[in-house]
């Protein structure tokens, strides 16, 4: 058994990215980018107006107030088909190219219109209220860099670089496996003995989606080891990573781990001196990971969410060390001394800090619902009054 941080930095080795794939820009938010996006135009491709209004030359405005012809109109998008000449003016919308001549945009509300004529009060003296060829970014330049995260403004970036896809990190593939007897599917209980719902996988799921993985397939299998052994063999097949839940304890029944032993895994790790989450373990069959959560609700979600996110973020290519990153918080509520294991608390944040939840066991699942935060314990921490700054994960 080894300690939380040696297993930390064991499963921090292995958050490596993945290869890379080109996908459309409808589906790349919140991936990772494996190359620069380049933009293949120039933005504006021409000099546009930055407002609604009339394009002018200054020369025509020097001895304002002033009436001046209006000759025609540029659209959003669109252009004069023609030049302003002395004594014109040309009705300009935002985002209309401005005609050649153009020295400026007068904004429509310091004009009058009189028919065909645009009475100008007085010369201008402010912005041009042009957005100028080029003025954005032109060909080449590179607009968002490789390792990015895809958001909304990286993709209208992306867009207006006139992408229409984007190569990214490949989201790692992973299969969930529970396993027990026990476990029925949510809304529809075994006829024949009593069970309890499978909860455990959806959870898991959920996490692996949050921190950038890809959930092939989730399934529910009983303690039957000849079956379990086969599942493994596809299951290494089909995944990046295979996440199995079960074997809490070490009863005859409990084969979690033991439905790989015909594949020869390389254990990284098998057992954390942490509480809860003990059984938690990550091994590698060729070039599939495997990590084994309790399971129980609270240590499966615990140690997923110490264990599994950051390796699911780093095989993803965002930072596996922003999956843990630890801060100081104010108690609001007492602790007790924490005993030979590195204990993960249960708590909630409240006005005054962080405040552990009253349950705190390993299978507590209304209490889970109500758990936003994990608190750090260091085995043989003394008690913890109110106040004092403990170091606390969002959970």
């Amino acid at each position: 058994m080894i300690s939380f941080d040696e297993a930390s930095a064991l499963a921090a080795g292995l958050a490596q990215p993945l290869g890379h794939e080109t996908v459309r820009l409808g589906e790349a938010d919140g991936r990772i980018l494996a190359t620069s996006i380049v933009a293949r135009r120039t933005s504006p491709c021409a000099d546009v107006s930055a407002m609604d209004g009339y394009a002018v030359r200054d020369g025509d405005l020097a001895g304002a107030p002033v009436r001046l012809a209006v000759i025609g109109e540029a659209f959003a998008g669109q252009a004069f088909d023609g030049a302003l000449t002395p004594g014109s003016c040309v009705r300009i919308f935002t985002g209309g190219v401005a005609p050649a001549g153009t020295d400026r945009v007068i904004i429509q509300e310091e004009v009058e219109r009189d028919g065909p004529l645009a009475l100008f009060a007085r010369a201008p003296n402010g912005a041009r209220n042009l957005r100028m060829a080029g003025s954005d970014f032109r060909p080449g330049d590179i607009l968002v860099e490789a390792g990015a995260r895809l958001n909304a403004q990286r993709l209208v970036a992306a867009a207006a670089a006139d992408l229409a896809t984007v190569s990214v990190v490949a989201r790692p593939r992973v299969l969930i496996v529970a396993t027990g007897d026990e476990l029925d599917e949510p809304g529809n209980p075994s006829p024949l003995r009593p069970g309890v719902p499978e909860s455990v996988s959806f959870g898991v799921a959920a996490l692996v989606r949050a921190w950038g993985g890809q959930v092939v397939d989730r399934w529910r299998l009983g303690d039957d080891l000849p079956a379990l052994e086969k599942a493994a063999r596809s299951a290494v097949d089909l995944a990046d990573v295979v996440v199995v839940t079960g074997g809490a304890s070490v009863g005859e029944r409990d084969f979690a781990k033991t439905m790989f032993a015909p594949l020869d895994p390389r254990m990284i790790f098998s057992k954390v001196a942490i509480k809860p989450g003990k059984p938690i373990w990550i091994g590698r069959v060729s070039n599939t990971l495997i990590v084994g959560l309790p399971g129980n609700p609270t240590s499966a979600l615990v140690t997923a969410r110490l264990f599994l996110a950051p390796l699911i973020a780093g095989l993803a290519g965002r930072e596996a060390s922003r999956a843990v990153d630890w801060r100081l918080e104010s108690l609001a509520r007492p602790l007790p001394p924490c005993g030979d294991r590195e204990t993960f608390v249960r708590a909630m944040r409240v006005p005054g800090g962080v405040e552990p939840i009253g349950d705190q066991d390993a299978s507590a699942q209304k209490a889970l619902a109500m758990s936003d935060v994990l608190i750090r314990r260091r085995p043989g921490e003394v008690a913890a009054d109110a106040g004092t700054l403990v170091e606390t994960l969002d959970f």
